[in-house]
Parts: C-alpha cells; sequence; structure tokens
C-alpha cells in the first residue's frame, strides 16, 4: 500500500480507500470479510455515503479494537432512518443522523466530517447559515470531530467553501469524462476545474476523489461518453495524478472487488498509462500537460511530469512547490532539446519549449 500525508494533520492516508455505496447489498458475512480484506492489505480510508445503513454496524463489528488505524469519513447530510441513504440540509435531522452513525460505528469521534453533497448554490447558503456548518465547527472544537471536510461535485462552490479557510479535505468527482465536461457530474470549464486542484494542493486541502470510473460508464466502450474503454488502473492512476489528491475511493460490492483493485499496486506501468486520453480529450486540451508522464523515460533523466506539475503549482501560488523543485535531481535546465518527449506527448505538448520557459522561470 502507499500512503500520503494529510496537508493539514499527521494522518498518513492510503491512496486506495474504499467506497461503501454499494456493499450493503452483500450478506452481514461478506461485508465484514470485505472489511477485513481491506484493513489486512493496508486500506485505512472509508468512506460512509452509503446507499443504505447495513455497512454502519459492519464497520462497528470488524474494527473494534483496531480503530486509530482506521479513518472514517461521516458525512453531515446523508441520512439513514427509513434504513436506506437520504439527502438533508435540515440541523435537527442531521445532529440525530450523526448520532446515530457514531453509534453504530461504536465510536465517539469522526476523523473526517464532510458537509454532505452541496452541489447547488442556495444549499450552500442554507448549510452555512442554518447552524450546519456552526454544528460541526463546534464539534471539531470539542475534538468529537478532528478535521472538516466538503464534498462535492460543483468548482465554483468547492471554490466558495474553500474561501472560509475551514477546510481540511474536499471530496470531489474527477476522471476524464468530467474533466472534459463529458456526464452529469461534468460541471465547470477544464482550466476551471485543474484550477481547484492547483488551489487545494496550494492551501493544503486534501482531495478524495469520488466517481473515478464515471459510475462506471468509462470502464465499458459502450457506455464511454468517448466511445473508448479505460480500466480501473487507468483511472486510478489518472485521479492520483491530480494535484491535492490523497485517496481515490472506489465503491466495492464485495471482496473480489477489493483484490482487482488491489491489483493496481502490482500493475505495470504501462497498465497504469492513461494517455490515451490524449486521442479524444476536446482541442481545449491540446497543449497542457497532464502529469501522465506517457514522454518517459526522458534520455537525460527528466522527470517532466513532476517539474510541469511544480511549475504550474508555483504559478497557482504555492511556495512549496517552487521550494520542491529546487531539490530535484534533474531540473528543466537538464533538458538537452532532444525531442523525445514531443513526439511522445498524447497531448501535443512542446516540452522543449516549456522546459526553457520553466529554466527562466525558476531562474536557473
Amino acid at each position: 500500500m502507499e500512503y500520503r500525508k494529510l496537508p493539514k494533520g499527521e494522518e498518513q492516508i492510503s491512496v486506495l480507500g474504499l467506497g461503501t455505496s454499494s456493499i450493503g447489498m452483500a450478506e452481514e458475512k461478506e461485508i465484514d470479510a470485505t472489511i477485513h480484506l481491506a484493513l489486512e492489505n493496508g486500506i485505512n480510508y472509508f468512506d460512509l455515503a452509503s446507499a443504505d445503513a447495513a455497512p454502519f454496524a459492519a464497520f462497528g463489528r470488524t474494527v473494534a479494537g483496531n480503530r486509530d488505524k482506521v479513518y472514517f469519513q461521516v458525512h453531515f447530510g446523508a441520512e439513514y432512518r427509513t434504513g436506506k441513504y437520504g439527502w438533508t440540509t435540515d440541523l435537527e435531522t442531521i445532529k440525530r443522523s450523526v448520532d446515530w452513525q457514531l453509534k453504530e460505528l461504536k465510536t465517539d469521534y469522526i476523523d473526517f466530517g464532510f458537509l454532505h453533497c452541496i452541489d447547488e448554490e442556495e444549499d450552500l447558503e442554507r448549510v452555512m447559515f442554518n447552524g450546519v456548518l456552526d454544528y460541526i465547527e463546534k464539534l471539531k472544537k470539542e475534538n468529537v470531530l478532528h478535521h472538516i471536510g466538503f464534498s462535492t461535485h460543483t468548482p465554483s462552490t468547492a471554490d466558495r467553501m474553500l474561501d472560509t479557510g475551514l477546510l481540511d479535505m474536499m471530496m470531489f468527482s474527477i476522471n476524464p469524462a468530467y474533466d472534459y465536461q463529458q456526464g452529469d457530474y461534468g460541471i465547470g470549464e477544464v482550466d476551471e476545474r485543474t484550477a481547484l486542484y492547483r488551489r487545494c494542493q496550494t492551501e493544503k486541502v486534501g482531495i478524495s476523489v469520488m466517481k473515478a470510473f464515471g459510475g462506471g460508464k468509462l470502464l465499458s466502450e459502450k457506455t464511454s461518453p468517448f466511445k473508448k474503454a479505460l480500466t480501473e488502473y487507468q483511472c486510478i492512476q489518472y485521479a492520483l495524478d491530480k494535484p491535492g489528491v490523497l485517496t481515490v475511493l472506489p465503491g466495492v460490492r464485495g471482496q473480489e472487488d477489493v483484490r482487482r483493485l488491489l491489483g493496481f499496486f502490482d500493475a505495470a506501468p504501462e497498465e497504469r498509462d492513461y494517455s490515451v486520453i490524449g486521442t479524444f480529450t476536446p482541442a481545449e486540451a491540446e497543449g497542457v500537460c497532464v502529469y501522465c508522464n506517457h514522454c518517459q523515460p526522458c534520455p537525460a533523466g527528466l522527470d517532466v511530469g513532476l517539474i510541469n506539475k511544480y511549475y504550474d503549482l508555483s504559478l497557482a501560488g504555492d511556495a512549496l512547490a517552487k521550494d520542491h523543485y529546487h531539490h530535484l535531481g534533474k531540473k528543466a535546465g537538464d533538458c538537452v532539446g532532444c525531442g523525445h518527449c514531443d513526439a511522445r506527448c498524447p497531448f501535443h505538448v512542446k516540452q522543449g519549449e516549456r522546459m526553457q520557459e520553466i529554466r527562466e522561470y525558476f531562474g536557473e
């Protein structure tokens, strides 16, 4: 397992977490065995925006004695009074729901408490001023809640929440379809979504990724908006390469899904390579480095994707990105202009020219 540190904390979060939206359809023993399998393989981050109530008691049973080794992402606005998922912004309903979730999970604290699925401006206004946000802040002051988060599919509402300075984590839908405005949740222009990811990294707000497979549509040629299928491993790598991303949270139905997803860590680089998206992305994506590293290996030993990422983040105001760049073993100034990366880039980035631009920017 690989881990990434929460920028505003000491938590080491597994880059592969689990979503629980579908697991409630399995039998009780299968749910328990699936959670055990995940824990045994180092998965420690679990999203609890479930389709029904079943997973909560399962986590309460299986995590007993290991609570300090897992992180729960609990949603303030997901409601399970009927046994099935419901959505609410009502303060009193949220309080009852959170109390119920804590009881079922057999815990007295929440690692990550998220304002849940706030996609519309009016819903954001409501939770900010009807006491819900105050309630979350109160729980944090009492140490019942360790980190405040927010889930959304809409970049503009994400930016408004980031403006509050309260967030440590954000859940956002990241995949090639949505980033290029394909599908119901493909909200925001390409540059708007990219700017959001960079802002999160600059402001030290981690991102947990939902809908990495586009609800499964990206995995089939018949349902993909691009009429070409991607693999789960390509989608996971795509999301992990975005600035600010800490963990990807695929929904699982049982042990078989977990075992298959864990294969990501043993997959060859070519199995993770998502550069094929360069053949079906829109014209506005041309000439933009997405850090896919399809241009590797560089004959001069440069990590071209990482050099580009540090440059872009530095332009976005991330002071640490400049420091990270200067600590690279090979920098843009080491480019020999051989043209290898220009020839291989699926997005037709003129990396030779860009390396010169980056070299001048960092004063080499």
